[in-house]
């Protein structure tokens, strides 16, 4: 599971997050909900070691990331998904990462098939949509085969049966009690997808609840509306192909 106690990050006088606690924990999918600008970029950073905090913890699987030995085989994570060179192949990308943490070259086989990009395997990346390069990044994420996944905007980018898919995937993910931790501006989809969701503003924490309970306790019918009155900010939806389809 991840931990995080008292998290907080400050860039000069500006709290990014602040005294945020939490706990996503295995077997359910968990959506990370926030406005833009509200630290869940940050936070994500911070889960995986990028960033340091200016104060407090966040462990996954009772260890800070860097302590893990071979961290691919614990958490997997996407990010940003054009961060992969331009010029190499899902092939080679995915291959040097695995040779880097004692990972079977079958297993590079194994996630290009999973994701759909067989057939693309050894064109270079610089030449993918926004689509397909979010399914080389959930790729990566999955090499490893881990325990933890931590999905920063998945969906954006993907035509509708790409995001089919990665809805079936999480689920999946988290039937064979994984902890998945995903965030998206796509609301309609985190109320299809998760069961619980810890939402942010500010930095700071607003609601660390099941999905259900956050609904009915709003008095709303729809995790838009509620997201509206816990945050205060209008929901920013994004078409899912608005910076570019799946082809």
């Amino acid at each position: 599971m991840i931990e995080a106690t008292n998290l907080t990050k400050r860039y000069g006088d500006r709290y990014a997050v602040e005294d945020l606690t939490f706990t996503v924990r295995p077997g359910m999918v968990t959506g990370f909900l926030g406005p833009n600008g509200a630290g869940k970029s940050t936070t994500m950073r911070l889960i995986l070691g990028l960033d340091r905090p200016t104060r407090g913890s966040v462990t996954v699987n009772g260890r800070a990331y860097a302590a893990h030995r071979t961290p691919l085989r614990e958490v997997g994570a996407l990010l940003e998904a054009r961060a992969v060179h331009p010029g190499r192949s899902p092939y080679h990308h995915l291959l040097a990462l695995a040779r880097s943490n004692g990972l079977p070259r079958s297993r590079v086989l194994d996630v290009i098939d999973a994701v759909g990009l067989t057939e693309l395997a050894r064109r270079r990346a610089g030449r993918f949509s926004l689509g397909m390069q979010q399914r080389l990044g959930i790729a990566t994420a999955l090499l490893g085969d881990p325990h933890t996944l931590i999905l920063d905007e998945p969906l954006n980018g993907l035509d509708t049966e790409g995001i089919r898919w990665v809805r079936g995937l999480l689920r999946d993910l988290a039937g064979q009690g994984r902890t998945v931790f995903v965030s998206s501006h796509l609301m309609t989809e985190m109320a299809l997808t998760a069961e619980h969701v810890v939402v942010i503003g500010k930095g700071r924490l607003v609601a660390d609840t099941g999905l259900a309970s956050l609904i009915a306790e709003s008095g709303h019918s729809s995790l838009e509306d509620a997201f509206v009155d816990l945050t205060g900010a209008a929901t920013e939806f994004r078409s899912p192909a608005r910076d570019g389809a799946d082809r």
